[in-house]
């Protein structure tokens, strides 16, 4: 299947990227003159001048609790180093940035993001209150409902063992057989021989 689909690509003619300021597509205008993109907001919004903070490793402690506000559900370092469409989380990260440039601690910086937008920026409930249930419930759920099962299981073992083993059988009586009875039994036992 790759075979086939790199075989299509390659036979393919190539398509025109470039474009002058004249308009004519794949060629150059007049001599030294740079070919342009067809639509540079394509490639997603403009790009800002990086600054030192762009890879501060405490910007990025700090943006990765925070959740960003676009409907992503990342957080705002990984939304605005992987999603460029997105303006809310460059936002964000100015927002960190004059805070930083305040002077503000990281939880300084995480009460100002939750004044503004409420508990929901952050990427993990705060560890106190009514939030630890959401830290405890799940892991005693599972332990609980795995519990069960182990104790359903064995109950089910013990059962299905106890109905395999075979109840002591009184010994078959021959003198209780009557003289018929008998007699059938042999003949049976000598068609079985046979």
């Amino acid at each position: 299947m790759r075979l086939g689909l790199t075989a299509f690509l390659t036979l393919l003619p190539p398509l025109p990227l470039l474009r002058t300021a004249r308009g004519q597509e794949g060629q150059t205008g007049q001599e030294g003159e740079a070919p342009d993109l067809y639509d540079p907001s394509r490639v997603g919004r403009p790009r800002v001048r990086s600054t030192d903070y762009e890879n501060d490793p405490f910007i990025i402690d700090v943006e990765s609790r925070l959740r960003c506000t676009c409907g992503c559900n990342l957080d705002v370092y990984t939304c605005r180093t992987t999603d460029f469409t997105c303006g809310t989380s460059p936002a964000m990260h100015r927002e960190v940035v004059q805070l930083v440039e305040q002077g503000k601690s990281a939880d300084e910086i995480l009460e100002a993001f939750i004044a503004q937008h409420g508990e929901m920026v952050l990427m993990a409930p705060k560890k106190e209150g009514f939030n630890l249930a959401a830290y405890f419930v799940p892991g005693a759920a599972i332990s609980l409902v795995g519990g069960t099962l182990i104790w359903i299981l064995a109950r089910r073992r013990s059962m299905v063992a106890a109905a395999s083993t075979p109840d002591e059988l009184p010994a078959p009586d021959a003198q209780g057989l009557s003289d018929s009875e008998q007699q059938r039994l042999n003949d049976e036992m000598k068609r079985l021989e046979l």
